[in-house]
């Protein structure tokens, strides 16, 4: 992948995450953190509601179908790891319910939030 491709699709991924996090604003969401790095990895979007501290990993394809098979195992680990260590250092966070949420963004800014995408260990 050329820098220029890298960049491209950089700037989408960042303009999906922004998409994603308004829909989540106006669902009653509070974002905490926007690409939050971790040494476990990065999360994309750390949002609050009520007792929940929702991890949320967006990802922008043209189709449904394409952004959820973006979704591997092993991002699936490393966000898991990121949100516990998150928890663990947040001590604020730390008797709130960790769910993990995914945002596909698709063409024609079409967004779908699936809450409970996938369970931690």
């Amino acid at each position: 992948m050329s820098n220029a491709t890298r960049k491209q699709a950089e700037q989408r991924g960042r303009r999906a995450e922004t998409f994603a996090a308004w829909l989540l604003r106006f669902k009653g969401y509070t974002i905490l953190e926007e690409r939050k790095k971790t040494p476990h990895g990065e999360i994309d979007l750390v949002a609050l509601k009520g007792n929940i501290l929702a991890i949320v990993e967006v990802k922008q394809r043209p189709t449904f179908i394409l952004a959820q098979q973006a979704l591997h195992n092993a991002d699936l680990s490393r966000i898991e790891e990121a949100a516990y260590f998150y928890q663990a250092k947040q001590t604020k966070w730390e008797n709130k319910t960790i769910r993990f949420d995914a945002m596909f963004v698709m063409r024609g800014l079409r967004i779908k939030h699936v809450k409970d995408a996938w369970r931690g260990y």
